[in-house]
């Protein structure tokens, strides 16, 4: 049912009910505020969520008694309101996140989304998003969309018929998008590192960030390479164009590029709109352990807040203070390390903007062990590679401490004696 704005769209959810709203750049945000200025009226409504892009109102103080947020990967609009109190944070891999959703332990009555226009056959498509947005679109029983020629057409899982939302506006909105990262020279020092332990005809797992930009800047003489990937960015266009990356030598899904969710400038919209290589598929699938590990030589970089001395890795928490979420960390660096030639990686840099040690000697009290000592294998940062994989503790501590910042190595140094002796 079309409707003439998104307060109208809004005015069927209910007191009580559960509500999942899109996905990064997918983030209906005319929606999101319509919602939020229901609030008077409203009492209860559970809402749940990724990574959202734009305002989030709803997490507001004066919305308190009106929302109870739920967030499954904490984001910048959100980070504070968790930080004082008001909203709640699931631990959560990000493959779990559609199952959580699907087997009612994440209960999703509406699902607030935004799409592309539907074509000659009545279909649109969730676009830049589909991550665990597929989920909550099958189970939910009230679909309210914004409807968005900005929002590009993608092949894969995506696709929902324009009669089965419950009720949609119409509305012409820029997505959201990231500005070009500037790459420090410590930041091209590890990608150039990275880029040395990819082969020709590997396939990449990659985020977004200066660090992934670098890896890929690096990669120009690369052959054949292919991604599967829950996300990227800008940073595989050129290398497409040029065809480094070809996707020709993948097990699964052979000459097509697989993600979960993109974000980036509106080039890459354009890029993936109506691009038949690019698959958007289901994030349960895209994630899972038992499809990556069956990539042979599966390449995973992801990035740590800090690491210590024995090899587990922070990546979601600066000690209590939780920071963003586990996300597919974990499903990929265990999916990389089961692939045949496959390498995991972490990477980060040696020290923070404040210049403290990211290799630490202990992690700072209170913080989250995303990767285990156990899972963890390459460690990167710009003063060189650390391969973690078979080593006694001792063996880790020096690999470590030769990768870390020289200002902190004698600190480090004297740490590890006092515990391995």
């Amino acid at each position: 049912m079309k409707v003439n704005s998104a307060l109208e769209a809004v005015s069927i959810i209910e007191s009580g009910q559960s509500v999942f709203v899109h996905t990064a750049a997918a983030t209906p945000v005319h929606l999101v505020e319509a919602m939020s200025q229901r609030a008077p009226e409203l009492r209860n409504v559970k809402i749940y969520h990724m990574h959202t892009e734009g305002n989030a109102p709803y997490a507001d103080e004066v919305h308190y008694k009106s929302f109870e947020v739920n967030s499954l990967f904490l984001g910048g609009n959100v980070r504070q309101a968790h930080q004082a109190g008001r909203i709640n944070f699931i631990p959560c891999f990000l493959s779990e996140v559609p199952v959580m959703i699907r087997s009612g332990v994440v209960p999703v009555d509406v699902a607030l989304i935004q799409v592309s226009p539907p074509d000659i056959h009545g279909y649109c498509s969730l676009g830049v998003s589909i991550d665990a947005t597929k989920a909550a679109v099958d189970c939910a029983s009230v679909i309210i969309a914004q409807v968005n020629p900005r929002m590009p057409r993608t092949h894969g899982d995506g696709m929902i018929h324009i009669n089965d939302i419950t009720r949609y506006f119409e509305t012409v909105t820029e997505l959201p998008e990231l500005p070009p990262h500037t790459i420090t020279p410590e930041e091209a020092e590890i990608g150039q590192h990275i880029a040395g332990l990819i082969d020709d005809r590997a396939t990449l797992q990659m985020g977004i960030g200066a660090i992934p930009d670098a890896v890929l800047s690096y990669l120009g003489n690369h052959k054949d390479l292919g991604v599967h990937t829950e996300m990227f960015s800008d940073g595989v266009i050129p290398l497409m164009e040029k065809g480094v990356i070809t996707n020709r030598y993948k097990k699964l899904h052979r000459d097509f590029l697989v993600s979960g969710f993109m974000i980036g400038s509106r080039k890459l919209y354009d890029f993936v709109d109506d691009n038949p290589v690019i698959r958007m598929l289901d994030i349960e699938y895209v994630n899972d352990t038992k499809v990556i590990r069956k990539i042979d030589n599966m390449i995973s970089i992801n990035s740590a807040i800090e690491v210590d001395l024995t090899g587990q890795v922070c990546a979601d928490s600066i000690g209590t203070k939780m920071y963003s979420g586990v996300g597919g960390q974990m499903d990929f660096i265990r999916g990389a390390s089961l692939s045949k030639g496959g390498k995991p990686i972490i990477a980060l840099t040696s020290t923070t903007r404040r210049g403290e040690s990211k290799i630490s000697h202990v992690l700072k009290s209170g913080a989250g062990v995303v990767t285990t000592r156990a899972h963890v294998q390459y460690v990167v940062t710009e003063y060189g590679v650390a391969n973690l994989y078979g080593k006694n503790l001792r063996q880790r501590a020096k690999s470590l401490i030769e990768i870390a910042h020289p200002n902190h190595r004698e600190d480090l140094e004297r740490a590890a004696f006092e515990r391995f002796r």
